[in-house]
């Protein structure tokens, strides 16, 4: 099977999402019992921790953590959005830049402004969308609410951009209202799997009838993940876990040819974004390169920048060590799929 598709279902009793490339599986979502990143909160402050500049929140049911917390003091409410999924016994990652996101648009919150998608080049239609933006936010608070208008949003119809900003517009007015209390309150419930696919990738061909998982092989697929093993097409490589990091370990397989191991890391670069991506893994990844001449370290440099530049998860391409392994740094933004189908 050819092209791009999406096939919303369940698996194992959850709502899941999958993202299919060539009948190869390129990305899954899979819901969770977790707090869900995205979710909004009136959080209240409760103890800042010292030498690290942050600021430990009590939620409902929890505590969460905000990064940056110069100036606030014990007691004061304030809103807050989940960033991300929390190790075990820690708390729940947040911040304080609110951001209320769909297909087409973005509200900001406390950021004025209206803007449109870089991506979109072409002056006439960021003209058009300029309008829509315009009708769809007159009368709101100008310097209260900004509007960005994503890259989807090219070419897509008047009324569904003006509908989707009118949403957003009222959820983010709706929420900032409430933003006061004595109590921590749960605002918003962040946004499922079927939501989230349908607000952030695309495709040609949709799926939503059940047992769309069964029909396309996605179940499979999925518990294949459970291995180590990654098909790369050159050599091998296994993605494993431990307590502190992620270890990845390349090598040529049975290729003894003299370009052999540039092969193998090649192409492991190319892959290594979605192998991650499918297991939810981030934190601390330390790649163990086949052997190869540090005159093709850039080349695969190179290629691993390229292919991280197309995902959507932020990762920091950290460098070399001495001995020679390759660091990257991985924001923590989806459960590993093995704990989550260990729940």
């Amino acid at each position: 099977m050819k092209g791009r598709k999406i096939v919303l279902d369940h698996y194992q009793g959850r709502e899941a999402a999958a993202l299919l490339v060539d009948g190869r599986l390129d990305d899954v979502l899979i819901d969770s019992d977790h707090v869900r990143p995205g979710a909004i909160f009136r959080a209240i402050c409760d103890r800042p921790l010292k030498g690290q500049g942050g600021m430990m929140l009590r939620i409902p049911n929890g505590t969460a953590f905000l990064r940056q917390g110069r100036g606030l003091h014990p007691g004061q409410a304030m809103l807050v959005q989940v960033t991300g999924h929390a190790e075990d016994g820690k708390a729940v990652p947040v911040t304080d830049r609110v951001l209320f996101k769909s297909r087409y648009a973005i509200i900001t919150p406390g950021a004025p402004g209206r803007n449109i998608s870089r991506q979109i080049e072409d002056e006439e239609e960021r003209d058009r969308l300029a309008g829509i933006a315009h009708e769809a936010m007159e009368g709101a608070d100008e310097a209260a609410f900004g509007l960005i208008l994503r890259s989807s949003a090219e070419g897509a119809d008047a009324d569904d951009i003006y509908d989707d900003i009118q949403e957003m517009l009222d959820l983010a007015i709706a929420v900032m209202a409430d933003a006061e209390g004595d109590t921590p309150e749960a605002l918003t419930e962040g946004d499922g799997p079927h939501t989230v696919a349908w607000r952030e990738w695309s495709a040609p061909e949709v799926e939503t009838t059940e047992g769309g998982f069964a029909r396309n092989g996605v179940d499979q697929m999925i518990d294949d993940l459970a291995r180590p093993y990654v098909e790369i097409g050159e050599g091998t490589m296994y993605v494993e876990t431990t307590r502190a990091l992620v270890a990845v370990d390349v090598n040529t397989g049975g290729d003894t040819s003299p370009a052999a191991a540039l092969k193998a890391n090649l192409a492991a670069a190319r892959n290594l974004p979605r192998a991650l991506r499918l297991r939810g893994l981030g934190g601390q990844i330390a790649v163990d390169f086949a052997p190869m001449s540090k005159a093709h370290r850039k080349q695969v440099e190179q290629s691993l920048r390229a292919s991280f530049k197309l995902d959507a998860v932020e990762t920091s391409l950290v460098g070399w060590t001495t001995m020679g392994l390759f660091e990257l740094q991985r924001k923590r933004e989806r459960l590993p799929l093995s704990q989550l189908l260990g729940d």
